[in-house]
């Protein structure tokens, strides 16, 4: 365990400067998978991995259609849709079918459309999910479609934005006083997803059991940044039979140079899966980066208009995550609203009437103020860590069909505040089954989604994906400001 915390600088004093920003080689990138037509279809095990892209697509349901609807939607030529399959809070195996479910149908509808598709498998930049389960099936779906598995996996968890790097092969994560290797966080200790190893290699080797953290290879940030695209490529070239591969990563020019190196090493003929955090989905993509919505931009015309309870939004908070429960207190201290507490026990208990008569208290306060609806703050355990996941999964039901209740109130927005929460609010609690990311309220930071095939009350309203582990203290007062602001015109 380190000493002190570090800072960015000094983990990087013996590595060659970043590339500079290079909106040409963005450009680039998108000439290349217009001219092969090629798409990107991202699973995401919770719905906080568009939070780096906008003017995507995401699709709540397995469903080819509907997979079809968003490739069609897409804007500026980017073709990426993502597959919100919340399997993060799956048992394994039940994750790893999903996983390859979900998969099938993308190869199926880029086969129909005979086109190439990249498939990256989204998850958590703190390490947290079924890392080697879910890559698995994705590698045993391309091998059933195309006679071969990937010859190498991309292991890529870095979050730009969020302050989680990977240098010199170890992971990082930005705490309050600096950089933190991520296996000395509270994110290590998940009694579920839990691990010691903030050496990526050596993580790898230590979730599956199997692999050799020696024959995980590598592309350091020299090879990036000195190498440039045609070092990266040689890195690329030894894959073999699905070696995972680790890329170093602390600037978007370090992965922009990699998905260029992809793309290349595609056209010759290599294939690659991919496990990544958010960022990678941005520089594949080839998606310049956004300014932060604002104002009218969040104000959805159809509520300032057609409203009769006003303007008033409802934020749900189901996340238990330090950090989450820190943002909650702020909120509910500094803003003037109405608090609505989701009893969990009487969730488990099975009390008949809690969820009617709490969406009930929802919908009729939003005609008077903002609301904050959350669960007890009480974490409640199981037996071992799959039944926290089975406790967490009835809470988070409920609090989903609460929210659908309670649109009876006429929210003009709503922001959902962790990421099983967040799933369950859009698919149960709005109905969405596709929607587009109009953009984010920080830079790269809390997605704002455009449901456009939801229960009608749902449709145009914007709806606010809040990861539990993102942000500052006041980060949920600030977000409830800009969409009361937004809400309001201004």
């Amino acid at each position: 365990m380190l000493d002190r915390p570090q800072t960015v600088a000094e983990l990087l004093a013996d590595h060659p400067p970043a590339l500079a920003d290079d909106p040409g080689l963005r450009a680039s990138i998108r000439e290349l998978r217009a001219e092969d037509g090629r798409l990107l279809g991202v699973l995401d095990d919770d719905p906080t991995g568009s939070q780096a892209v906008h003017d995507v697509q995401v699709v709540t349901v397995l469903d080819e259609a509907t997979y079809e609807d968003a490739f069609a939607a897409a804007a500026g030529g980017t073709a990426t849709c993502f597959v919100l399959t919340n399997s993060r809070s799956l048992p394994e195996q039940q994750a790893a079918a999903l996983t390859a479910d979900a998969a099938g149908g993308l190869l199926a509808v880029a086969g129909r459309r005979g086109a190439p598709i990249d498939l990256i498998s989204r998850s958590d930049s703190t390490l947290r999910g079924h890392v080697i389960a879910e890559t698995a099936a994705l590698a045993g779906v391309l091998r059933e479609k195309n006679g071969t598995g990937p010859d190498g996996v991309l292991f890529i968890p870095a979050f730009i934005e969020a302050g989680r790097l990977t240098i010199g092969d170890v992971h990082w994560a930005r705490g309050e006083a600096g950089m933190v290797p991520v296996g000395e966080t509270e994110f290590a200790r998940d009694r579920v997803f839990g691990y010691a190893s903030s050496n990526l290699p050596e993580f790898l080797s230590a979730k599956s059991g199997a692999l050799s953290a020696a024959a995980v290879a590598s592309i350091s940030l020299t090879d990036i940044r000195s190498g440039g695209i045609p070092r990266v490529r040689e890195v690329l070239a030894s894959a073999r039979d699905g070696t995972w591969i680790v890329v170093n990563a602390a600037a978007y020019s370090d992965l922009e140079t990699v998905a260029k190196a992809v793309l290349l090493a595609e056209r010759s003929g290599q294939s690659f899966a991919f496990r990544t955090g958010p960022s990678f989905v941005r520089a594949l993509s080839g998606i310049d980066p956004r300014a932060p919505l604002r104002g009218k931009e969040l104000a959805p015309p159809r509520e300032r208009s057609e409203n009769p309870n006003g303007l008033h939004g409802l934020i749900v908070v189901g996340s238990h995550v330090g950090q989450s429960t820190k943002q909650l207190n702020a909120l509910m201290t500094t803003r003037e609203l109405t608090s609505v507490e989701l009893q969990a026990g009487g969730v488990i208990s099975g009390a008949p009437d809690l969820v009617p008569s709490t969406a009930e208290r929802v919908a009729r306060a939003l005609g008077l103020a903002d609301v904050v609806l959350y669960t007890s703050r009480d974490v409640l355990r199981g037996g071992d860590g799959q039944d926290d996941l089975a406790v967490a999964r009835a809470v988070s039901a409920a609090l989903a069909r609460t929210v659908r209740l309670a649109l009876a109130g006429k929210p003009a927005w709503i922001i959902a505040k962790g990421g099983i929460t967040s799933h369950d609010v859009a698919l149960q609690g709005l109905g969405i089954r596709r929607a587009e990311v109009a953009g984010q309220l920080f830079p790269g930071l809390i997605s704002v989604f455009r449901p456009a095939d939801a229960a009608p009350e749902a449709v145009g309203m914007p709806y606010v994906v809040f990861p539990g582990n993102v942000g500052d203290d006041q980060a949920l007062v600030r977000a409830v400001t800009l969409m009361d602001d937004g809400a309001a015109g201004m």
